[in-house]
């Protein structure tokens, strides 16, 4: 289960959140609007080191590496 970061459109906290999939829908949770994920943080592969080219974006990846 990964920790990603996400950002809330209507009051711009940014947070980490432990999902279960990359593209569960996650809630703010000040103010609990539907949040987006945010891409600005370091990425590591499964192996727990810092990838070099791993965009963040897991809906056009080949596998970490």
């Amino acid at each position: 289960m990964p920790i990603l970061d996400y950002k809330c459109p209507a009051c711009g906290k940014i947070f980490d959140e432990l999902v279960k999939k990359y593209d569960d829908e996650v809630f703010c949770p000040d103010c609990e609007c539907l949040a987006e994920r945010c891409y600005s943080g370091q990425i590591y592969t499964q192996t727990g080191k810092p990838s070099k080219k791993c965009s963040g974006d897991c809906k056009n990846c080949s596998g970490c590496g």
